[in-house]
């Protein structure tokens, strides 16, 4: 069986401080190339043109020596920390960039879901974009009409349908347009982290919707930080590091590698603040400059410990009032618990200023754990936010009952200790 997409020697350079304008004619040629969505594609860089932008000083290679196959109905995961590549590699598989060496080969329609707004245009309505999206995948009217009604019962939007997309929120965006790209029976579904724009419930529906796409024999690459979601949708990944695949292969093997090229990024950060964000996060009028958890051990917590939490931050501007919150997840992504503070007072552009917070963590289950810390402004506006950031392990405590020798993670990750009285 013929791959559906096969990369060979993929790379991708820029020049840094340079920008590059097309000419109108490449605009027009670009754009036709773009509409013909059909069957087989095939993306080259002669060979002589790849060895002129190689030679040359002064690039950023975003992508070096990329090559994987990914078979007919395959689901596979791209993981690997921001900036490692992985938007870049999606755009070219979606041809909205042209790689600088290598070929790719496309085997089918592809739909993409990857920037709030990609592929919309906002002056038209949520309707007329619906029939745009369908012909650009190269379906007839009839064929979209058809779809209609099952995209917009699942994007939630029927109110709102002749309204110009320009003016929907972020989230009715997404939600349309992830309706559109799995709807519209694409053989090739391309989804990156723009699901976490929409709450839990719709990413929960979203991930139903990809399974049920990959059942039906359509291929899906799925590009997220949320490693739960990775493992349970995905089988295979691909951990992309630094431009280069880092690894192949099983994605709960994939997870543990990008788990611990997480850890040992941090334990080399020198300033919390170099460290990559959240790319929903605010204005980051008040940054984190530094996040640390107190331990008396080994960042590891025993019977009835409390987690001891510092962190330090600096103001761009006048605040009046900020607080904090603190999400506490598996190492597989799943939050288990979020603590926020009261509002801890005001600060002044360019003061900092140092906190310390302590969560009771003794009913959290044995195994391995990341903290989220995030600042709230005015109680509403989160404006920084360090992903995933600390790392403790709770050990076992012993409270079991008596044949039970340890903790069974299918029951959960908080340990509910219960007072019980004979009547």
């Amino acid at each position: 069986m013929s791959a559906a997409i096969c990369v060979e020697n993929l790379g991708k350079s820029y020049r840094l401080g340079l920008t590059h304008s097309r000419s109108v004619r490449e605009l027009v040629n670009l754009t036709a190339s773009r509409l013909l969505r059909r069957g087989r594609r095939t993306i080259v860089v002669p060979k002589s043109e790849s060895a002129a932008r190689a030679s040359e000083s002064g690039l950023f290679w975003a992508l070096r020596e990329i090559s994987f196959a990914v078979q007919p109905g395959e689901v596979i995961g791209i993981i690997g920390k921001n900036g490692a590549g992985k938007s870049t590699l999606l755009k070219i598989l979606s041809r909205i960039t042209a790689p600088t060496t290598g070929r790719v080969e496309i085997r089918g329609r592809v739909a993409s879901l990857l920037e709030v707004g990609t592929g919309f245009h906002p002056e038209l309505t949520g309707r007329e974009n619906i029939f745009l999206n369908g012909a650009i995948l190269g379906m007839t009217r009839g064929e979209v009409a058809r779809k209609l009604d099952a995209i917009v019962d699942f994007a939630e939007v029927e109110q709102f349908l002749d309204t110009p997309v320009k003016r929907y929120s972020s989230g009715m965006y997404v939600r349309l347009a992830f309706a559109v790209a799995a709807h519209l029976d694409p053989e090739i579904l391309i989804v990156d982290e723009v699901l976490a724009v929409g709450d839990a419930a719709f990413q929960k529906k979203c991930l139903g919707k990809m399974s049920d796409v990959s059942t039906a024999g359509r291929t899906v690459l799925f590009v997220s930080h949320n490693m739960a979601a990775v493992r349970s949708l995905t089988k295979n990944c691909l951990v992309i590091s630094d431009g280069k695949v880092a690894f192949q292969g099983p994605s709960s093997d994939a997870v543990e590698l990008y788990l611990d090229q997480h850890r040992a990024q941090l334990k080399t950060a020198a300033d919390i603040a170099q460290l990559p964000r959240v790319s929903w996060c605010g204005d980051r009028s008040i940054e984190f400059t530094q996040a640390r958890l107190i331990f008396s051990g080994n960042q590891k917590l025993g019977l009835d410990d409390d987690l001891c939490l510092n962190v330090s931050v600096r103001a761009r501007e006048d605040v009046k009032d900020f607080s904090f919150g603190m999400t506490v997840s598996t190492k597989t992504g799943s939050p288990v618990a979020t603590a926020f503070t009261g509002l801890v007072g005001g600060i002044r552009e360019s003061e900092s200023a140092s906190f310390t917070f302590t969560i009771a963590a003794s009913g959290l289950a044995p195994g391995e754990y990341w903290i989220t810390p995030a600042v709230i402004r005015n109680s509403t506006l989160v404006v920084d936010v360090l992903d995933k950031v600390l790392h403790f392990e709770v050990l076992p405590d012993g409270r079991l009952p008596e044949g039970i020798l340890e903790w069974n993670a299918a029951w959960g990750h908080l340990k509910m200790h219960v007072a019980c009285l004979r009547n």
